[in-house]
This record gives structure tokens, sequence and C-alpha cells, in this order.
């Protein structure tokens, strides 16, 4: 009963947080950012506690399609809640908050459903991890390309709604967009070394569109990368650009999990 106990918990504060978010919103005023770090906290540790119970096992560590859509949604919240203490990123919890709520739901309703067992001492762990990291600070990077276009939107229209007012400035949310891709695409180039070297074959028929999808997802975040230090991109490119990366990272992760485990479960 632990793992639901710690699951309901996590939702009930990650639920508080986005009510107390739309009704600032409603209001015309900004939320608290120390009082949604508060929150934050106390849900993150909660989730921690269910996604421990749930995949820790004797046999190993299970990444069943909800755990690691789970986990990455706790990572990409631990790593926002840290970065706000140094940048005005709050206003992403707006969207984290649902998303961790709903992940945290899913893995406790469906726990272990065609699960991957990892043992604990295995190098192909490093790759995992790896690879966590990478999609979840990519998650962050596209979350934030989506909030800027509808900023961007708001502002060429002349009509900045109460929502974009909760916003930072259209410079600052884009040198943060360009902080995230940096992070992420470090990541990904090591969790795809990783994966070369202890892997027995990433081109294998299981793995390979896996692999090719997210070598291709590396390059378009490598050119964005390349265009805004030696062109300048900034703006619609690194919008269309950063959803067009993380479009292919997930039908390369999740897309192949899925069918994996729900369409053609091995």
């Amino acid at each position: 009963m632990t793992a639901p106990i710690f699951s309901l918990l996590a939702a009930a504060f990650y639920l508080g947080g986005t009510l107390y978010q739309i009704r600032c919103l409603m209001r015309r005023r900004s939320a608290s950012p120390n009082l949604l770090r508060a929150i934050g906290v106390v849900a993150l540790l909660s989730h921690a506690g269910s996604l421990y119970v749930q995949m820790v096992t004797a046999d190993g560590l299970s990444f069943g399609f909800f755990h690691v859509s789970s986990l990455i949604a706790w990572l990409v919240l631990a790593v926002i809640l840290m970065f706000s203490l140094r940048a005005p990123v709050t206003s992403l919890l707006i969207v984290l908050f649902p998303l961790a709520l709903i992940t945290d739901v899913l893995a406790w309703l469906f726990p272990g459903h065609g699960a991957a067992l990892i043992p604990g001492k295995s190098a192909v762990l490093v790759h995992v991890l790896l690879s966590i990291l990478a999609y979840g600070i990519l998650t962050i990077a596209a979350f934030q390309a989506a909030l800027l276009a509808v900023q961007n939107n708001q502002l060429k229209h002349r009509n900045p709604v109460r929502f974009n007012r909760t916003f930072p400035p259209l410079q600052t949310m884009e040198a943060l967009l360009f902080q995230f891709l940096l992070c992420g695409e470090v990541l990904l180039t090591l969790a795809l070394i990783s994966g070369f070297i202890f892997l027995d074959n990433m081109f294998a028929q299981n793995v390979a569109h896996k692999t090719l999808l997210s070598c291709l997802a590396w390059v378009v975040f490598g050119i964005l990368l390349w265009g805004r230090h030696f062109r300048g991109w900034r703006g619609s490119y690194a919008i269309r650009w950063t959803l067009g990366g993380f479009l292919l990272l997930m039908l390369a992760f999740f897309g192949s999990k899925m069918v994996s485990e729900f369409i053609l479960p091995i």
C-alpha cells in the first residue's frame, strides 16, 4: 500500500499547485515562487517515494512505459525547481505540475506493464540513465519553445493576454531555451556514445529505428545550436527546430517503447 499513498500524496500537491497558479492567473497576479517551490519539493519527495517502490525490484530496475514517463516528468520538474533559484522559470510549472500529476497516477495505476528489467549493476544502466536525463532536459526545452511561441504570437498580434503576463521577457525566455538545448545536446551525445559502447548492436532490428531517430534529433539540435552561434537564429527558427527535434526524440523513445509494450509485446 506504500506506492498508492506516495502517489496520491504527490498528486494532491501537484493538483494544489496547479489550482493555485490558475487562481493567480485569473486574478491577474503573479504566483509566489517560494510557495510554488515549497509545493513542488513536497510533491517531488512523495513522487520519488512512489517511483522507488514501483521501480526498484529484487530482479533489477523496472523501466516500463509509464514508469519512465513518470521518471522523466519527475526529473523535468526537479531541474526546473533547482533552476528557478537563479532564473525566472516558475511560469513553466503551470504546465509541468499537471504533467507530473498525470504521469504519477498512470505509473501507479498501470505498474510494470511489459516493463524491461535492468540489473542495478549493468553497464546498460549508464546508457539508460543518460538517455532519460537527455530526454528530460530536452523536454524542458520543448515546453520552453511552446510557451515562447505563445508569447511571441500574442506580442506579434499586440494582444498580451493575462497568461502572457506571467512570462519573463522574450529575450530571457529565448536565452533559457538555448541553455536547456545545449545541456540536452551534451547529454544526448553522451547517451548515444554510451549506447554504442555498452550495447551489442545499436542498429539491431528491434532498436534500429530508435537509434536512427535519436541520431536525427541529435543532428537537428546540433544544427540549431550552430545556427544560433554563427547565424544568430532566434524566434520562429528556434521554436520550429526545437519542436521538430523533440518530436523525433519522442518518436524514438516513447514511440518505440509504446509499440514494444502495448502493440507488439514480446
